[in-house]
């Protein structure tokens, strides 16, 4: 009896670093994998803080494309001004219109959507657009120089949106 207690005794010291490690591994990939769901929703959502820009989509119209503009804004700020500097790229690459388009106001935690001729050609020949710059940007406290670092693009059909 005393060498199967001995042995026990003996056993436990050696099985314990393992059985530590094992837990350690499997807690760690537990919270790996919450972590790449977690960062994977938010950007799926686009989750955070600043203004969201969503193309939401291109419709023909009148023999122009005209574009839907879905803007969230997640700040504390209200928007006065926010003029965007747009691009339309053709099938080809080549710029088919540059424009700006103001679409303020746009109060704090609001969602608003913004419409506007995009490119003077059918929405079939429209490849991508570009947010290319913020021309004017101010709240109630006046002009601001940080919101193209509070911008962010995303877009729900075909044609990429970027910036």
């Amino acid at each position: 009896m005393n060498t199967d207690q001995t042995r026990i005794r003996t056993d436990l010291p050696t099985l314990a670093p393992a059985i530590v490690i094992g837990l350690t591994l499997f807690l760690a990939t537990i919270g790996f994998s919450v972590s790449l769901l977690w960062l994977a929703a938010t950007a799926v959502h686009g989750a955070g803080p600043g203004v969201q820009v969503e193309l939401n989509k291109l419709e023909t119209y009148d023999g122009t494309c005209r574009a839907y503009l879905v803007l969230e804004n997640r700040t504390k700020s209200g928007f006065t001004s926010l003029q965007l500097d747009l691009v339309t790229f053709d099938t080809a690459g080549i710029v088919a219109r540059h424009l700006a388009v103001e679409v303020a106001p746009l109060p704090p935690a609001k969602t608003r959507l913004r419409v506007f001729d995009a490119a003077a050609l059918p929405c079939e020949k429209v490849a991508r657009l570009l947010l290319n710059d913020v021309i004017a940007c101010a709240d109630g406290s006046g002009t601001r120089q940080d919101c193209l670092a509070l911008l962010s693009t995303v877009n729900r059909g075909t044609v990429p949106f970027i910036q």
